[in-house]
């Protein structure tokens, strides 16, 4: 397995352990939802790792980065954001897992979200390394 897929499948898994998240093909491209809500497109065209996010807290700083611009069709200017990677490149998994967990609390409902804060068991967190 390649990097590219090996951090698609990671990212992917992540992503479906929240609360009522669930993955659908709309376009013909792999998004997952809450409810009926977007919060990842997410893709492997040509071998390439694409991923796109809702980031209203860190839009700005994730654009800094050389793999990371604007989401196209006019959702950059909501706070999406598009990183790519190529076949050569190593993903940096744990930051788009971060990510991942800012856009589903960006689009995911308030309830949900109070499950995901109250709730005991185990939740998709990314350990926080320093």
């Amino acid at each position: 397995m390649t990097a590219q897929k090996a951090a698609e499948a990671r990212l992917r898994k992540f992503a479906l352990g929240f609360p009522e998240s669930h993955e659908d093909f709309p376009w013909g491209e792999r998004v997952v939802k809450v409810r009926k809500k977007v919060f990842v497109f997410m893709g492997l065209p040509d071998g390439a790792l694409t991923l796109s996010v809702k980031l209203p807290d860190s839009q700005t700083i994730a654009l800094m980065l050389p793999f990371a611009e604007p989401t196209g069709y006019g959702l950059g200017n909501s706070g999406w954001v598009t990183a790519r990677f190529q076949k050569n490149e190593r993903p940096p998994v744990e930051l788009l897992e971060e990510w991942i967990e800012e856009s589903y609390r960006a689009v995911a409902p308030r309830k949900l979200l109070e499950v995901l804060s109250e709730d005991s068991t185990p939740q998709p967190r990314v350990s926080r390394k320093k």
